[in-house]
């Protein structure tokens, strides 16, 4: 499947939904923000959100500090 993440283009194993996305990009599902073709997927959507061929995705990892 071909999605842009980020800005660039990347081939990802077939995935269902956005939350299958996160874990095959091995990220920390609990502490990202994701948007999907210019929407916010909020995070009890991610299971039941559909991921298809040519899906443009924001996803920026949330960093805590001061």
């Amino acid at each position: 499947m071909r999605l842009r993440i980020n800005g660039e283009t990347r081939e990802v194993a077939d995935v269902t939904t956005v939350e299958a996305l996160l874990v095959a990009l091995a990220l920390p599902v609990d502490r990202v923000a994701v948007e999907r073709n210019g929407g916010i997927v909020r995070r009890p959507e991610r299971a039941h959100t559909p991921v298809h061929d040519g899906d443009v995705f924001e996803i920026v990892t949330l960093v805590g500090g001061g």
